[in-house]
């Protein structure tokens, strides 16, 4: 029984979904992450930390993104390879300028309720990217390193 836990950890898994723009889709995202970083032996606070990051993502993709629109799609897919868990969410919306985030952490932000989903992305993963897609869209790539698993 150990044998197969520890083949099942080091055994790649990809799992790749088309979401409808709704927050339904939110759940569905996180419980997808969530079970592969289960599979992958994260502890809970990794899993956690995975699943919030995936929620953050996941919500801006359909609200900010694709604006709960029924005709485009939210891109989700979770890979585990031994090395790296990589989350990567791709939405069909007109994209935002990357470097004009406000600062979540300045005094006259710190008592907004949005505006922290990146930020607390890049604090839960150990590497976070978002690149913009052609024609249209926003891809952000979430990963959790495996080395110690």
């Amino acid at each position: 029984m150990l044998r197969m836990r520890e083949n099942s950890r080091r055994a790649s898994e990809t799992v790749e979904r088309f979401l409808d723009s709704t927050l339904d889709s939110v759940d569905s995202a996180e419980e997808l992450a969530v079970g592969v970083a289960q599979r992958a032996g994260f502890d809970d606070d990794e899993i956690m930390k995975i699943g919030m990051a995936v929620r953050e993502s996941v919500v801006n993709a359909v609200v900010h993104g694709n604006r709960y629109n029924s005709n485009k799609k939210v891109r989700f897919s979770v890979a585990k390879t031994p090395e790296r868990f990589t989350i990567r969410i791709a939405d069909e919306g007109e994209g935002f300028d990357f470097g004009n985030l406000p600062d979540p952490l300045s005094p006259e932000n710190l008592m907004r309720t949005s505006g922290r989903g990146i930020f607390l992305m890049r604090s839960f993963m150990d590497e976070f990217d978002i690149r913009r897609l052609q024609p249209a869209g926003t891809e952000v790539t979430l990963v959790k390193y495996m080395a110690s698993k």
